[in-house]
């Protein structure tokens, strides 16, 4: 089956649904035109008078957010627009979701603080019901304020700097994904999980719900199709779920087959999709590949580091991250590497479609990096293991930020068809703790494949070693563990 991205012609800027694997009919985009407000303190209240006009999600430091501003430290930027609700739109419980937002923000609906969120590069969302106007034609306030230190050494900042130059790129901050409305039942689908047994030819889905009462009885009723064409209907009555779906074709690099779930939970309904594949590593004479549904494959891919010169983190439209991703793969490329940043949905959802796999970094983070070890190590090719905390640049709190985020963006991208391997440190930036570090990754995903240090400072806990190779001539080896 081709999945083709529903690209939509609308004033509102990157305006198609931004979570294709959980795709709901109740959606109000609120992508567009914000006020927004620059202060040198701290206030929940938007000021009397704005600055101006931002187009969201752009960040403020881009061209197309129509602001070319950068957010420094100990600023505050507030945006702020008026909402009601469409008639019919509100079925029990309304959500609001953030694609992403940099750095720190605290949210307000009709002056009323709903949460506060930290770290730059993953969605949220919160139930904001109680704080809105229900009634049809009533407006409602929503504010965000938003901090983002680019300097600080707690959370992920990828490529950001606020003197950009070489290797390092212009700071972003605030929005800089989609924002957007949905509503649901008060017995819903929180989140969902999937997880396909290739050998088995088996679909494994799990199901996070709300619900109200907590001894109601579940009941969800799951279809599968090709295109319009059923071939799978069943009802279970637990939210952990097992599927045949021999029937099905598996996804692979020359045909990515993917196949629609249809989840009915109560009044609840979801799209998703999977694709029937598996990641490992494979033995052949005295030599080991990544195998894709257990042939080995050879990744042949390029580093992408996402950034746009119109929009910087954000691309200028849907159809243009597509299209990047299409010519990848009109070039001959069979993988990415997406480098210290975490895309939109979307961009994992183009990769699932058009046969593109995907090597996913975390996010990089910790104090400023000694010159010796980004410089001096790969030049006389030193590897130095001492990845003690302190040492490479990483407080207590920053620790435990990266273990939140690195847990987080796992969950975010588990359903991802093409994401086959995750990258934990590149070039020892902050990293520390690594044989922990990849025992938790490897415990929370046991079905992809492990790079636990990129370019050097490998410990050999990882699936790969990897070496960056600037200054010798290249020499390739079988080093697969």
């Amino acid at each position: 089956m081709i999945f083709t991205p529903d690209f939509i012609d609308s004033a509102i800027p990157l305006a198609e649904y931004p979570r294709p694997q959980m795709k709901r009919d109740s959606y109000l985009p609120l992508n567009g035109l914000w006020d927004y407000a620059f202060l040198s303190s701290f206030q929940a209240d938007f000021p009397e008078k704005a600055d101006g006009k931002i187009i969201v999600p752009y960040s403020p430091e881009s061209n197309l957010s129509g602001v070319n501003r950068q957010l420094r430290k100990n600023e505050f930027l507030l945006y702020r627009r008026f909402f009601d609700l469409p008639r019919n739109f509100n079925r029990g419980r309304i959500l609001l979701n953030v694609g992403a937002c940099d750095q720190i923000c605290k949210i307000y609906i009709n002056n009323k603080e709903v949460l506060e969120h930290k770290g730059g590069y993953l969605p949220f969302v919160a139930d904001i019901t109680d704080f809105l106007f229900l009634e049809e034609d009533v407006e409602n306030e929503i504010v965000f304020v938003v901090q983002d230190d680019a300097d600080s050494d707690v959370y992920g900042r990828g490529k950001q700097k606020y003197d950009r130059g070489g290797i390092w790129y212009t700071a972003t901050s605030g929005i800089w994904q989609s924002v957007w409305l949905e509503s649901v039942p008060c017995d819903y689908v929180k989140s969902i999980k999937i997880l396909p047994d290739y050998d088995n030819k088996l679909l494994c889905l799990k199901c996070d719900v709300n619900v109200t009462d907590a001894t109601s009885h579940k009941i969800f009723k799951i279809k599968v199709l090709d295109g319009n064409k059923k071939i799978l209907e069943q009802t279970f009555n637990d939210s952990s779920m097992v599927l045949d779906v021999s029937s099905c074709k598996e996804w692979n690099l020359e045909n990515p087959e993917l196949y629609t779930i249809q989840i009915l939970f109560g009044q609840d309904y979801i799209e998703s999709y999977f694709g029937l594949r598996k990641f490992s590593i494979v033995k052949s004479g005295k030599f080991k590949y990544f195998a894709l549904n257990n042939k080995p494959v050879f990744h042949n891919g390029l580093l992408d580091q996402g950034y746009w010169q119109e929009g910087l983190y954000t691309p200028p439209d849907n159809k243009a991250m597509f299209n990047e991703i299409k010519a990848v793969k009109d070039l001959g490329f069979n993988m990415l590497r997406k480098h210290i940043k975490t895309e939109p949905l979307l961009w994992y959802h183009y990769c699932d479609v058009l046969g593109v796999l995907v090597w996913q970094d975390m996010v990089n983070g910790g104090a400023e990096y000694p010159l010796h070890r980004i410089f001096l190590c790969p030049f006389f090719n030193l590897r130095l293991i001492d990845t003690n905390h302190k040492k490479m640049g990483r407080s207590e709190e920053s620790c435990k930020q990266y273990y939140k985020e690195t847990s987080e963006t796992i969950e975010n991208l588990y359903n991802s068809v093409s994401v086959c391997l995750w990258t934990l440190f590149n070039e020892a930036w902050g990293q520390f703790d690594s044989v922990n570090v990849t025992e938790s990754v490897r415990k929370q995903d046991s079905s992809r494949l492990i790079d636990s240090a990129s370019g050097w400072q490998d410990t050999g806990s990882g699936d790969v070693c990897s070496r960056h190779v600037y200054f010798r001539k290249v020499k390739i080896k079988n080093k697969i563990r």
